[in-house]
C-alpha cells in the first residue's frame, strides 16, 4: 500500500475544510430568504430576478477560471476565492433594494464557482498523490457544510436574531476556518498536467475534446436532476398527490440524505468496482428509481423515487470532476472548468425548462425529464474512465 507522507495528508485535511466552508458560505443565508424578502419587500417575482445573480455569476466565473488558475495555482486561487466567497456575504447582509441584492448574489456566484473550480483542481492534485479516490468523500462534506448552515440560518431565524448580524458573524467566522484549518493546500507543483504533454495554457487536444464534451453533459444532466429535486419535488408531492406542507418537503430531504451518504460511500466503491461501472450503475438506478416512483403516484412510492435519485447521483459530480482533471495533456482546472460550465448550465436551466413542459402535460410527466437524462448518463458513463480508481 502506497505510504502517504504528512505534507499530503495535511492537504487533504486542509482541501476538507476548503470543501466544508464552500458548502457553509453556498447555504448561509438560505435560511434568512424570506426576512430579506420582507425587510426590502420584493414580490416573489423579483426575488426570483435577484436569485437569478447568484447562478449567473457562477456561470459567468468558471469561464475563466483556468486562466486564474493557470497563473496563479489552485492554492492561492482556492483561498482568495473563498475569502472573496465568505466576504459576499455581507453585501448579501446589507443590502437596501433589488438591484443591490441582485449585485450581492451575483457576486456570491463568480467567488463561489471560482472557489468550486479551483478547489476541485486542488482535489485532483490531492487525490493523486493519496493513491485512492478522495473526492466523492470531499463533496460528502460540502453536502454537510451546507446542511450546518442551513440549520445554523433556521435557529438564527427563529431567535430573530438580525439579518445583517447573523450574516456578518458567519461570514468572519467563515472566513476564519478557511485560513486556520485550509492553508495546508499543496503548492503551485501540485497542479502539473496528468501527463507531461500539453498545452500549459489550457488548449486539449483534440481526441480529449470530445470526452470533455460528454463529461459536461454527464453533469448536466446530473445538475438538472438535482436541480429538480430541490425545486419541483416538493411542489409535485403538495400539488399531485395532495400531501400536506408538512411532509411536502420530504423527498428532497430524502434525495439530499440519500446523497450526501452515498458521497461519503462512493470512494470505496469506487475504489472497488471502478469510476465507469458505478456511475453506470448509479445513474440506472436513478432513472428507474424516480420513474417507478413518479409511475405509482402514490406519497411513499415518490419519496422512495426522490431517494433512489439522490443514491443514483452522489457519485455523479464527484467522478465527473476527478476524470475531467486527470485528463492526459490538459491542466485540471481547464478540465474541471469546461465540465463545470455546462453543468450549471443545466442546474441554471433545468428547474424553469420542467416547469414549462409541467404547464403543458403536468408536473409529474415534465419531472421524467431528469429520468431521461439519467440514462442518458449511464450511455455516456464510459467517459468518465479518466477518474481516479
Amino acid at each position: 500500500m502506497t505510504q502517504v507522507g504528512a505534507p499530503v495528508r495535511r492537504a487533504r485535511f486542509a482541501v476538507t475544510v476548503v470543501f466544508l466552508v464552500h458548502g457553509l458560505v453556498a447555504a448561509g443565508w438560505v435560511a434568512r430568504i424570506p426576512q430579506i424578502k420582507d425587510e426590502l419587500s420584493l414580490s416573489a417575482g423579483s426575488l426570483g430576478v435577484a436569485l437569478l445573480g447568484a447562478p449567473v455569476g457562477v456561470v459567468l466565473a468558471v469561464r475563466f477560471a483556468s486562466v486564474c488558475v493557470a497563473r496563479w495555482g489552485s492554492r492561492a486561487v482556492t483561498l482568495a476565492a473563498g475569502t472573496a466567497a465568505a466576504a459576499s456575504l455581507l453585501p448579501v447582509a446589507f443590502a437596501f433594494n433589488l438591484g443591490s441584492l441582485t449585485v450581492a448574489l451575483l457576486l456570491m456566484g463568480a467567488s463561489l464557482g471560482l472557489m468550486d473550480v479551483a478547489m476541485n483542481a486542488q482535489g485532483v492534485a490531492v487525490e493523486r498523490r493519496y493513491g485512492r479516490p478522495i473526492m466523492s468523500a470531499l463533496h460528502g462534506v460540502y453536502s454537510v457544510g451546507t446542511l450546518i448552515a442551513a440549520l445554523i440560518g433556521s435557529l438564527a431565524a427563529h431567535r430573530g436574531v438580525p439579518v445583517a448580524l447573523h450574516l456578518t458573524v458567519v461570514a468572519v467566522v467563515f472566513g476564519a476556518v478557511l485560513w486556520t484549518w485550509g492553508r495546508g493546500l499543496l503548492g503551485r507543483e501540485a497542479d502539473e498536467l496528468p501527463e507531461p504533454a500539453g498545452d500549459p495554457l489550457g488548449k486539449p487536444a483534440r481526441s480529449n475534446r470530445w470526452t470533455m464534451l460528454m463529461l459536461g453533459v454527464i453533469g448536466l444532466c446530473s445538475f438538472v436532476g438535482e436541480g429538480a429535486m430541490a425545486d419541483w419535488s416538493a411542489v409535485y408531492l403538495k400539488e399531485d398527490l395532495d400531501v400536506g406542507p408538512g411532509a411536502a418537503g420530504l423527498g428532497y430531504v430524502g434525495c439530499a440524505l440519500a446523497m450526501t451518504l452515498g458521497r461519503f460511500a462512493g470512494d470505496r466503491v469506487v475504489a472497488r468496482f471502478g469510476a465507469v461501472p458505478v456511475v453506470r450503475a448509479g445513474s440506472i438506478v436513478a432513472a428507474a428509481g424516480l420513474g417507478a416512483g413518479l409511475a405509482a403516484g402514490h406519497p411513499a412510492a415518490a419519496v422512495a423515487g426522490f431517494t433512489l435519485f439522490g443514491l443514483g447521483v452522489a457519485v455523479v459530480a464527484p467522478v465527473t470532476f476527478s476524470a475531467a482533471g486527470n485528463l492526459p495533456g490538459v491542466p485540471a482546472a481547464v478540465g474541471i472548468s469546461r465540465v463545470t460550465a455546462l453543468g450549471y448550465c443545466g442546474l441554471l436551466g433545468g428547474p424553469p425548462i420542467i416547469g414549462f413542459i409541467a404547464e403543458g402535460v403536468g408536473l409529474g410527466w415534465a419531472l421524467m425529464v431528469p429520468v431521461a437524462l439519467a440514462a442518458l448518463m449511464a450511455v455516456l458513463s464510459p467517459a468518465a474512465s479518466a477518474a481516479r480508481a
